[in-house]
């Protein structure tokens, strides 16, 4: 009976995530069989050659792909949110992707014969840093709110968006850029997707150094009283979330689901990023599945790129999510007897805590 009680106890407390992970399996066998070509479990099954190499060739790697994308992209957004201790901060509001875009176009310029893997290291270098000196500056504004310091971060990622617009039309390497500042998977085949693997031991990662994040995002006293170096924290969290949205510009720019995924999760189950980090992702990957299922079928057999989708659906999620804040405040959404929501959107700071 007690072992019932702890079963019955344990399925209430991750109901989210049972039923995100359900979702995610429906979602994902789905997507295998959705596309211009047909392919049937039945021509699977019975070995059609041409089935089994479109399968193998292309419906698995755009899969694998938006997975790697959506666990990835709402890791990092998490990350970002609880060491800012900022709601509004993502990779898209914190400069990052701007970062990683400017490093491709480095790489395009200086190694005209790149691999994947050489504008992916560029890429990485200048998201790195590109994080680095927005949050350096945001650290030293003294007046600082809830909306005003992603608003300094998208100014920021403009003025980099600026420059790297400028020297691609200086240089006509436009339409090189293009297809790295458009999110869409229809590009994703075997053997040109295999970096956004990157992402999973980032994510891995996070997860270990969960609560030296949790702690870094109350503040710098409180960290050094129970003596966790606070700066070495912080950009070492900033530095893994500006790895793994380097690793996703592969596939192009795709806004919103580092900043609203993790903002739907806290609102049902808190923020510490151990308790809320499987159910981030799992969400960021069921998003990012649905809206890339949307974008293939909406004018069939032609494929909307998955950055319009998201960018419609996000927005209005987004301007949702801010009307719930004015009406309710910081108080949760409940699931069952409301085991493990504890607290809504809470801690919404402006800013990185000093």
């Amino acid at each position: 009976m007690t072992n019932f009680l702890k079963g019955e106890s344990y399925i209430k407390a991750h109901i989210s995530t049972i039923i995100l992970g359900v979702l995610l399996v429906v979602l994902s066998c789905c997507s295998l069989f959705v596309g211009v070509i047909d392919v049937t479990p039945g021509e699977l099954f019975s070995g059609d050659i041409e089935a089994l190499e479109i399968f193998i060739i292309s419906r698995l790697p755009r899969l694998l792909a938006i997975l790697c994308t959506g666990i990835g992209m709402s890791g990092a957004g998490l990350i970002m949110q609880q060491l800012c201790s900022n709601k509004f901060i993502s990779p898209t509001t914190g400069a990052t992707i701007s970062s990683a875009q400017f490093g491709i176009l480095l790489a395009l310029l200086f190694i005209p014969g790149s691999t994947l893997w050489s504008r992916a290291i560029f890429a990485f270098i200048t998201a790195v840093l590109g994080t680095w000196v927005f949050v350096w500056f945001i650290q030293r504004i003294k007046f600082k709110d809830v909306v005003m310091v992603p608003l300094v971060g998208i100014m920021f990622g403009n003025v980099i968006g600026g420059i790297t617009n400028y020297l691609a039309y200086k240089y006509e390497m436009t339409q090189a850029l293009s297809s790295w500042l458009v999110g869409h998977f229809s590009m994703v085949l075997k053997g040109r997707y295999e970096i956004v693997w990157i992402t999973l031991p980032l994510v891995i990662l996070a997860f270990i150094f969960a609560n030296h994040f949790n702690i870094v995002g109350l503040g710098k006293d409180f960290s050094k009283n129970l003596g966790v170096p606070y700066n070495l924290v912080l950009f070492s969290g900033l530095t893994i979330s500006a790895m793994i949205t380097a690793g996703i510009v592969v596939v192009g720019s795709i806004s919103y689901i580092g900043l609203i995924v993790p903002n739907i999760v806290a609102m049902y189950k808190g923020d510490k990023i151990r308790g809320t980090l499987v159910d981030t992702a799992l969400l960021g990957a069921v998003f990012v599945l649905a809206c890339d299922m949307i974008g293939r079928v909406a004018i069939f057999p032609y494929e909307l790129p998955i950055e319009l989708i998201v960018g419609i659906l996000g927005s209005l999620i987004f301007i949702a999510l801010l009307f719930y804040r004015l009406k309710h405040g910081r108080r949760a959404i409940r699931l069952g007897n409301g085991t493990g929501c504890n607290g809504a959107v809470s801690n919404i700071e402006g800013g990185v805590s000093k």
